[in-house]
């Protein structure tokens, strides 16, 4: 007696001959007796051989000599007998695109609808490999065009969808259910805008499927294709009635825009910009796209948005994302450099510079930002601010509004530490050097920065109380003035007190006004200061900016500077 063929990881002499497509030698074997349903250790048989490698004739062999030993019920069990991954004959047939053996199994009573192990059918398994005929085939003869598979729960339109078989496609919009939803509610259209298939998404909206159709999560066709980067599918999908405002996130206000920004897409970003509500960019209840390009460093798309109108302050999404303002945020996700380019875009722009901002400006050693303000802001002259926002740009600049020149000084007061490095520059800014004369700066500020800021005011004018603190300094020994100081200011010191209170600091300080007055031109440096050698900073690295701005709301007591 033959017991090979009794071994699981062996294969029937029937299965493989049919494997080989030897009608004869099938024919042969079948005749001395060998059985053509014999498993080998998949499960797999004759038939499920001959059905794989696409042989109409081992498998039309195989049909009949099944057919010849019993009844029909026989030869419809033999024809359906399944793999132990589930998987028919005709599941093999039509995975493999073998359309003869397909047809000639459908004639044998093969079920069209067979579920594999993972939920698979022959139908899905057609349209997975892109084979038009079998799919065309299958739904003529009635499969089930809209049963869920897989894990994922998806249709055969959706699979078709996803692999871009836009002519299998044409044959299911019309069979199909085109809002079929899987385990997370998507859509085939939604796949389609996902993985960038422009003729499948072209295809399904003129069949009428919904362009506005959310998943679970909210996200729309035009947010996962603004997000993905798909610039077609994205301009046929605003063409087609797709809303750029609807929310789709149950976290924050969330819209196409967003993503578009959020992965630098400048295209899709151009194209949304033009169709969003802009009132994103700046109602309470909204976050501007502005947040989410910075947050992602996405300094091209801080730039556009910038350019085409996008407030540089927008709202404050304290609330919301646990953030003041765009500016904040650039500063705060500032790195290895002094400032982000999206600090530089937004500075020149015309953000807001808050007292939060200023910390960083001033509470260290590093004058970068400082420098980047001062160079697109200007600073107006205490009499003029009768308002905030009194005079919106000069020369070419944006004016500090009052309140940025109130939390300017204070910040400055409170980092009295960092004198030495922040305010040279300030006063060659044109800041009023008499808003700095408090008390709190004469007792705290070392010794040369201290004798830098009264070289700029008349010394022998201060009031009676910052004179006491001065003397108590010197009796102390913690300041040394300059001797000039016991003296009363000379004539040219106080002429170009005088011409700075003509033209006013600003004036003097940044423009050329000084070269028009009818002086020798050797003066022109004398009456800007220039000649007042500046002071250098001395002292260890600061601490961490973060723990700056949190000592810094903590012990902070407000100064009425102005």
């Amino acid at each position: 007696m033959d017991f090979t063929e009794c071994y699981g990881g062996t294969v029937s002499r029937v299965a493989a001959a049919a494997r080989s497509g030897s009608r004869k030698r099938v024919r042969r074997l079948i005749r001395r007796g060998f059985s053509v349903d014999c498993r080998d250790n998949r499960g797999w048989n004759a038939l499920h051989e001959a059905a794989a490698a696409g042989s109409t004739e081992c498998v039309q062999e195989l049909l009949s000599a099944a057919g010849a030993a019993g009844s029909s019920h026989g030869c419809r069990a033999y024809v359906n007998t399944l793999t132990h991954e589930g998987e028919s004959a005709c599941y093999l047939a039509a995975q493999r695109g073998h359309l003869a053996v397909v047809r000639l199994l459908l004639k044998a009573h093969a079920n069209i609808d067979q579920l594999t192990n993972d939920l698979s059918c022959p139908l899905y398994a057609a349209v997975d490999g892109g084979h038009k005929e079998i799919v065309e085939l299958l739904v003529s003869k009635g499969a089930e065009v809209n049963r869920k598979h897989t894990s994922s729960w998806w249709t055969c339109l959706h699979q078709a969808v996803y692999k871009g078989y836009s002519e299998i496609v044409r044959i299911l919009v019309n069979v199909c259910n085109l809002e079929a939803l899987d385990d997370h509610k998507i859509s085939p259209l939604f796949v389609a805008a996902q993985y960038g298939q422009q003729e499948c998404l072209e295809i399904l909206v003129n069949a009428g499927a919904n362009v506005n159709i959310q998943a679970a999560d909210l996200a729309t066709p035009l947010l996962i294709a603004s997000q993905e980067g798909h610039q077609a599918c994205v301009d046929f999908l605003v063409d087609h009635g797709a809303d750029p405002n609807i929310n789709c996130s149950n976290d924050w206000p969330q819209l196409p825009i967003h993503a578009a920004a959020e992965f630098g897409h400048i295209g899709v970003l151009r194209r949304l910009i033009a169709v969003t509500d802009c009132d994103c960019g700046h109602i309470d209840g909204m976050v501007s796209p502005l947040y989410v390009a910075i947050y992602s460093r996405q300094s091209k798309c801080v730039e556009l948005l910038l350019k085409e109108g996008f407030s540089p302050d927008a709202q404050d999404c304290t609330h919301t994302l646990g953030l003041r303002s765009p500016l904040s945020l650039a500063l705060c996700h500032t790195t290895n450099k002094p400032f982000s380019e999206s600090v530089r875009l937004l500075v020149a722009a015309g953000a807001t510079v808050t007292e939060e901002n200023w910390i960083y400006a001033l509470a260290t050693d590093k004058t970068d930002l400082l420098q980047l303000i001062l160079e697109h802001r200007w600073i107006p002259r205490p009499d003029t601010l009768i308002k905030d926002c009194s005079v919106p740009h000069h020369h070419g600049k944006t004016v500090l509004k009052l309140q940025e020149l109130r939390e300017l000084l204070c910040v400055a007061l409170d980092q009295v530490h960092f004198a030495a490095c922040w305010l040279p520059l300030l006063l060659k800014a044109g800041l009023e050097p008499s808003l700095l004369l408090q008390a709190h700066m004469l007792e705290q500020a070392d010794s040369d920065v201290l004798n830098y800021l009264l070289e700029f005011v008349n010394w022998s004018t201060l009031a009676a109380p910052l004179k006491h603190i001065l003397d108590q300094r010197r009796v102390t020994k913690t300041c040394e003035p300059c001797q000039d100081f016991d003296s009363i200011p000379c004539l040219s010191h106080l002429c170009r007190l005088k011409v700075r209170a003509v033209l006013g600091p600003d004036l003097l300080m940044r423009t050329n006004v000084v070269q028009q007055l009818p002086v020798p031109s050797p003066l022109h440096g004398f009456l800007q200061f220039r000649s007042i050698q500046e002071v250098s900073y001395r002292h260890s690295s600061p601490p961490p900016l973060l723990n700056l701005i949190q000592e810094y709301h903590s012990t902070h007591q407000h100064r009425h500077v102005i």
